[in-house]
């Protein structure tokens, strides 16, 4: 059978039936999930993205061996913090991560990880560049994007070479809230705004979020924050 008659017998195949969809209480890795019809469902999955920003123009005029380690110096930062609010890491893409937070109040965990990364960006990672290179005017800028929705995990791919895909509104609009502005480098929709305990939701009588419509994706309501939680 050539490559053409074997695609086209792929996607008859893979078009052909229903799934099989069994509900996960843990984030599943690629492993749980058969290469057939078969997928595990998150309910209510909080889905955080954190993405380096201007990683081109950093490629472009920096040395290698400088953006390697800035990529290094986030990622490492991001993923112990998310680690720490029991987040599972579920992608590195590049200069991005992607994580899932499942337990309860997994909202607060989603933007407490977000506001430590700001503080983590801000008083250790940036000092330490400028440590090292005391005549660069290059400081790490990022945005973090989180939402929360139903997740459906499918294992795609090829045998010997396949990953999970992540099948929900979550996933995507998490990894489109880091293209919006770095300035305000945290971004929540207002679904997860709602399911914040009252603490995230104002600080010392001053509220931590502003309201935006989302134009791009029809006036969705969206939220951004500059606050920074410390970490000890």
């Amino acid at each position: 059978m050539g490559l053409k008659d074997e695609l086209i017998k792929d996607c008859a195949t893979i078009h052909a039936g229903g799934w099989s969809v069994v509900d996960a209480r843990v984030v599943p890795a690629p492993t749980d999930i058969s290469l057939g019809s078969s997928a595990k469902k998150l309910a209510s999955a909080a889905v955080l993205y954190a993405d380096l920003d201007g990683s081109t123009s950093m490629v472009d005029t920096k040395k290698w061996w400088f953006s390697a380690e800035i990529y290094k110096s986030f990622l490492n930062a991001v993923a112990k913090i998310v680690k720490s609010e029991n987040g599972v890491i579920t992608a590195y893409d590049g200069d991005r991560l992607m994580a899932i937070f499942i337990e309860s109040n997994n909202c607060d965990s989603a933007v407490r990880a977000a506001l430590k990364i700001r503080w983590a960006t801000l008083k250790i990672i940036n000092p330490a560049i400028k440590a090292r290179y005391p005549a660069t005017d290059f400081a790490a800028r990022y945005t973090t994007g989180i939402d929360i929705s139903d997740l459906h995990a499918v294992r795609t791919g090829v045998r010997g070479d396949n990953d999970l895909v992540w099948v929900g509104r979550a996933a995507n609009y998490a990894a489109k809230l880091t293209t919006l502005s770095p300035d305000t480098p945290t971004w929540i929709t207002k679904d997860v705004y709602d399911r914040l305990s009252s603490k995230w939701k104002v600080t010392d009588g001053k509220a931590m979020w502003k309201n935006w419509a989302w134009r791009p994706m029809k006036d969705f309501p969206i939220l951004s924050s500059t606050w920074e939680l410390s970490i000890s």
